[in-house]
């Protein structure tokens, strides 16, 4: 058997904003923007060069998914982005005005450091340990 994750939803306030910051601060790429209803759109951005897992930004519709806005995890890392080239993404991300919440240091498993998106949720930057 074989599986793997697709998309991953991610709750947004504004779909042109985050597509902004997503593939300008953080030169994802989008991988599709198919408008469904006048206020719905099917927007998925993944890490250049990789489309296996998605982030599919969904914009949040009630007062319940809005307060989860920038919080999906409870305070705790959400995602974790692997790069072959720590240094390069830390330093673009920098210039590019992301806020680092906790700077770079070097752990058994790799070079990391924690970043804040758009809205707040925590993404951990991390070029793997060589083994």
């Amino acid at each position: 058997m074989k599986q793997h994750l697709a998309n991953i939803a991610i709750l947004v306030k504004d779909y042109d904003e985050v597509i902004n910051f997503y593939t300008q601060k953080m030169s994802f790429s989008l991988i599709e923007d198919t408008k469904l209803t006048e206020s719905k759109r099917w927007v998925m951005v993944a890490p250049a060069g990789s489309n296996e897992c998605c982030l599919l930004l969904a914009k949040a519709t009630n007062a319940e998914q809005e307060k989860n806005i920038g919080n999906q995890s409870g305070g705790r890392v959400f995602l974790f982005l692997y790069t072959d080239d720590f240094w390069r993404d830390y330093h673009q991300y920098s210039k590019n005005n992301i806020r680092f919440v906790r700077e770079p240091v070097k752990e058994p498993y790799g070079t990391v450091a924690v970043f804040e998106d758009l809205y707040g949720n925590l993404w951990d930057l991390i070029e793997p340990a060589q083994r």
